[in-house]
């Protein structure tokens, strides 16, 4: 079992039909969705846009907070844009949050389309009938409670990013600790989400070894992602 520190898992799920982009900092390409994407406002200020809609010339950086702080500092963004730009100091930490509400917004999603399972028994449950694509654990949630859901499943990711009251404010309750995301659109989403907030949150984000690509999580015949 590893603990991401950077979003590493978008290279094991990458799909062929992803355009890559170049960071601007480390000068790799890599497939968009493992980046950030960041556009300047009419105003001149830089803007980070997860969602990669918005109007304007994109200026792309690896998911890592190291990344985005020296981008700032080295002035990346207005040789990008060829124009004075203004960057706040906190960029970094608005990215996080950003991504951070990203992931909740993908649970709530997913309880609404029915794929969650909330609680322990739940989603042992769930596991025991390889329901489960996705665990996700509280950050603040005893730790033998997730040691006894990952020996039931050591193949699967776990996202451990979030607190037992964000948890439950996203899912409809005070607090939540065990949660499982069943397989399916909603669940890869929930998994770029986490491997970028990895980036910026060590220890968001637990990837077993055994994790192959591509395109994970389709059928409710296995839980691997393969």
């Amino acid at each position: 079992m590893r603990t991401e520190a950077s979003p590493s898992l978008g290279a094991r799920v990458r799909r062929p039909d992803v355009t890559e982009r170049r960071c601007l900092v480390t000068r790799e390409a890599t497939d968009r969705e493992r980046l950030i994407r960041f556009v300047v406002d009419p105003a001149g200020r830089v803007l980070p846009d997860l969602d990669q809609r918005l109007p304007g010339r994109g200026m792309w950086l690896s998911a890592e907070r190291d990344v985005v702080n020296k981008a700032g500092a080295r002035r990346l963004f207005a040789k990008a844009a060829r124009a004075p730009v203004q960057v706040d100091a906190d960029l970094a930490d608005q990215v996080e949050r950003l991504l951070a509400q990203r992931v909740l917004d993908g649970l709530g999603l997913a309880r609404r389309a029915g794929q969650v399972a909330m609680g322990f028994e739940q989603v042992r449950m769930w596991l025991r009938s390889s329901s489960a694509a996705v665990l996700v654990a509280a950050a603040d949630g005893a730790a033998d409670g997730r040691e006894k859901l990952r020996r039931l499943a050591p193949h699967l990711p776990m996202i451990t990013a979030l607190s037992r009251a964000e948890m439950g404010a996203a899912l409809g309750r005070e607090s939540l600790v065990h949660v499982a995301v069943g397989p399916g659109g909603l669940a890869r989403r929930l998994l770029r989400d986490a491997a970028r907030l990895a980036g910026f949150r060590p220890g968001a984000l637990e990837v077993p070894d055994a994790m192959v690509p591509p395109d994970p999580i389709e059928s409710r015949e296995t839980t691997e992602l393969r």
